[in-house]
């Protein structure tokens, strides 16, 4: 703790910022009294998934134009060691798309909390309905077109 401050940080890709996005920072945020966010570079995405389809420049404005984080922060590992002793953290707040790979965190006096995204909305269905919609969109266009006369 910091002055009787907990310190919460939650991190994240957060490409194509929607609605489970917003909400497991409001969970961190309700966690303690300092958030601090963390969005990965697009180099460390790219160590693991796709490159993001928003460049990490945007990614990062988009999280600093919240007004739940104290503080946004560029993620350049996914090893936290290092960012939980600089930062004195106390809580950290992840995806439960990720479950156990932080629980080595716990040893260092960190509450761990995996964030049940559950169902539904996450960056890679919008990506998959984009692209499903542009399909489709694509196969109407060709249909509708007038066959050339010779």
């Amino acid at each position: 703790m910091f002055k009787d401050k907990t310190i919460v940080f939650t991190s994240g890709t957060f490409d194509l910022f929607h609605y489970n996005h917003l909400r497991m920072i409001n969970y961190a945020r309700a966690l303690g009294d300092i958030l601090i966010v963390g969005v990965s570079t697009d180099e460390l995405v790219q160590s693991y998934k796709a490159k993001p389809a928003i460049p990490f420049q945007e990614r990062l404005a988009i999280i600093e134009a919240l007004r739940t984080p104290d503080l946004v922060i560029p993620q350049h590992t996914l090893e936290h060691t290092e960012i939980v002793k600089k930062l004195n953290i106390d809580a950290f707040v992840v995806g439960d798309d990720w479950f156990g790979k932080y629980d080595y965190l716990k040893d260092l006096g960190v509450e761990v909390f995996y964030f049940p995204y559950g169902m539904g909305t996450s960056t890679t269905n919008i990506k998959k309905n984009i692209h499903d919609l542009y399909e489709v969109t694509l196969e109407q266009q060709r249909q509708e077109k007038p066959s050339m006369l010779k």
